[in-house]
């Protein structure tokens, strides 16, 4: 009689064990990926930092010069894109990869427009002008720290999935790996800029 109560007793402080392991594992990843959504949430802060400081931008470069309109226009436009995405709110490699892009178009236009602000002098010396480029060289700063950080995140995430034994119960309870930001194909050839 003693032994059935010792074997129920091992049987039972097995499996307390397996699931204060498992629970304790689901939080773990609970946590983990919270972590990688505040992560973007801080990415996706900047990027609407950045796209805040461009009409301020635009308007300053109006004011001053007889700018091209065209450059404007696909400022304006690459801006209302991205801030459209800014709106999707799964985190995916596939939303990741396409609101990288639209920050990639953002940019690309922004960098146009500031070369060729290169031939406006008196617009280089206004304060207002000075004050908005510091301000987007700033951003361009949050924006890579904020992906570093978003990436450390998920690497943290997939570390843990990835390990065993704890990739029992990811697997078990449906954690999956998640991707992050990957440097565009190209991008470790400098940049050539013709005037």
């Amino acid at each position: 009689m003693q032994k059935k109560y010792t074997g129920l007793f091992i049987g039972g402080g097995i499996l307390v064990i397996l699931l204060i392991w498992i629970s304790s594992s689901y939080n773990s990843f609970v946590n983990k990926e919270e972590k990688v959504g505040q992560q973007w949430a801080e990415v996706q802060s900047t990027y609407q930092r950045r796209l805040d400081l461009i009409p301020n931008l635009v308007n300053v470069v109006k004011g001053v010069s007889d700018f091209e309109q065209g450059t404007l226009e696909k400022i304006t436009e690459a801006r209302a894109k991205a801030a459209a995405g800014l709106t999707v709110t799964e985190l995916s490699g596939a939303n990741y990869e396409k609101q990288q892009q639209l920050q990639n178009e953002v940019a690309g236009s922004v960098n146009r427009l500031i070369i060729q602000i290169e031939r406006y002098p008196t617009l280089k010396g206004t304060d207002a002008y000075a004050g908005l480029q510091t301000q987007l060289e700033g951003t361009e700063r949050r924006i890579r720290i904020a992906r570093n950080d978003f990436n450390a995140a998920v690497a943290e995430y997939n570390q843990k999935v990835r390990s065993f034994p704890s990739n029992l119960v990811a697997g078990l309870l449906g954690f999956s790996q998640k991707t992050g930001f990957q440097a565009d194909a190209g991008t470790e050839k400098a940049v050539e800029i013709k005037f």
